[in-house]
């Protein structure tokens, strides 16, 4: 039976209890108004202003005779005519004044909404991401049980433990959408009657794209992956002190109904949570796009958790073979969700349709580092990183590559998400790094306070002498 250890608590109730102050000043330094929004303008570019004044001093300075010439010389050589031009130039900028001012304006109220998202959208990007983590988890262990598998049965605490945190976390990011069709952030611009009103892309979308049809559907997704969790882990319970295959038979069906149910309510959710934030643009690939993400994720975590464990003289039956699967598990899933990206990226940038190719200029235009760093991470880390076969059993080493991989994959629904909340006014900044700090202590003490609950090993599942042995 695993122990919670005081340390492992404390430091995730430190940064659940750090990412709750940081967010709270998130929301306090977002701008209130479009006043606000001028300031925190006009004080960035006072710098940029300095500077350039001050490059023009120098260089009037320098000017041939630059000590004797003073400003009165120089604006002596304007004419009479030009002085005509400017006065019929002002006549003209007067008569355009209220349509530039009504133009500003908009402008400054668009950067507010976005300023004004961007705690929110942090939110979302951590709630979401450690939600995905565990909703893959309970994926892969029932592809576990319905496959039969014989390798895994060792593993199966930690995935439950992990599969533990898909009730808050399901809750943190339902009422995130709830407070979206509350209209108390933009996140979603199709919930907007406003911009709804004069978009007709969007008016054609309604009958799917509305908030109570939205929010029931998100209930439908969270309560049958919930239910199905919970009669595992309680079969799963029960078959520690089982003396036939009965509730692993179950599980065994329960897996199998359960993956149907998955790989129709997850393409789905990634349509309504992801893809909606951009109501102009789709894609056929997304659903499977998102499901690579997150059950890398999940795979990953599986494996950094069951390394934690051994490091900690538990799981004493886990050994190099089962990471090595793990490890493989994760080299592959990282290889799938770069052929998912660049099938998805490669027909759209060919095609050059500009409803569909705005979506990647944005991001490689304005989210350049987070764009391409979420491919190198996921991608090049992992290929280089476990390609050898030696490494795979070297846990400090697919710790190292763990890290990397969980950070990209971060990074990729940070750029799925932020580009269409809060645009060109991003940055990684208190928000963001409260928010992870927040949900993953959050997540961190609820998969280690499950692994408590019950033995480390399933007694009763007939493969576990299999999995005991399994070397190679």
């Amino acid at each position: 039976m695993y122990t919670l250890s005081s340390k492992l608590k404390l430091t995730a109730i430190i940064c659940m209890i750090v990412g709750a102050i940081g967010l709270i000043y998130g929301f306090i330094a977002a701008p209130e108004t479009v006043e606000d929004v001028k300031e925190m303008m006009a004080s960035e570019h006072h710098g940029e202003e300095h500077a350039e004044e001050s490059t023009t001093a120098v260089n009037v300075e320098q000017l041939p005779g630059g000590d004797n010439v003073e400003m009165e010389d120089v604006s002596g050589y304007e004419s009479e005519t030009s002085h005509a031009d400017e006065t019929h130039a002002e006549a003209g900028a007067q008569a355009g004044h209220g349509e530039e001012a009504s133009h500003d304006n908009e402008h400054y109220e668009h950067i507010l909404h976005q300023l004004q998202n961007k705690p929110w959208a942090a939110i979302y990007v951590a709630a979401f991401f450690f939600f995905m983590i565990s909703l893959g988890a309970l994926a892969f262990y029932a592809i576990q049980y319905a496959a039969q598998a014989g390798w895994s049965p060792v593993l199966f605490r930690v995935m439950e433990a992990i599969t533990a945190y898909l009730l808050p976390g399901g809750i943190i990011v339902f009422v995130l959408l709830v407070l979206s069709g509350l209209h108390l952030n933009h996140l979603f611009v199709w919930m907007d009657p406003e911009v709804v009103a004069h978009d007709e892309i969007i008016q054609a979308k309604t009958a799917y794209l509305n908030v109570p049809f939205f929010l029931i559907r998100a209930a439908i997704y969270l309560g049958g992956w919930v239910l199905f969790r919970h009669l595992l882990r309680k079969n799963s319970i029960k078959m520690d002190d089982a003396t036939d295959n009965v509730y692993f038979k179950k599980n065994f069906k329960l897996a199998a109904g359960f993956l149907v149910f998955f790989i129709v309510t997850e393409s789905m959710m990634s349509w309504d949570w992801i893809m909606s934030l951009d109501p102009h643009w789709f894609s056929t690939l997304f659903g499977w796009f998102v499901f690579a993400s997150l059950f890398v994720s999940a795979i990953t975590t599986i494996a950094i958790v069951t390394i934690y464990l051994k490091s900690r003289s538990y799981l004493e039956f886990v050994n190099d073979s089962h990471i090595h699967d793990l490890a493989k598990f994760m080299f592959g899933i990282s290889i799938f969700w770069t052929y998912l990206w660049f099938s998805q990226f490669m027909l759209i940038w060919y095609s050059n349709i500009p409803e569909e190719v705005v979506y990647f200029i944005q991001r490689m235009e304005d989210y350049q580092l987070p764009f391409f760093g979420m491919l190198i991470t996921n991608f090049l880390f992992p290929v280089l990183l476990l390609m050898n076969s030696d490494y795979k059993r070297v846990n400090w080493f697919v710790i190292m590559t763990g890290i990397v991989i969980l950070c990209g994959h971060y990074l990729n629904v940070y750029v799925m998400v932020m580009p269409a909340t809060v645009g060109e006014s991003w940055f990684i900044g208190i928000p963001e790094i409260s928010a992870v700090l927040l949900f993953g202590g959050l997540f961190t003490f609820i998969v280690f306070n499950s692994l408590t609950k019950a033995p480390l090993l399933v007694k009763g599942n007939p493969f576990i002498k299999e999995s005991k042995h399994y070397h190679y």
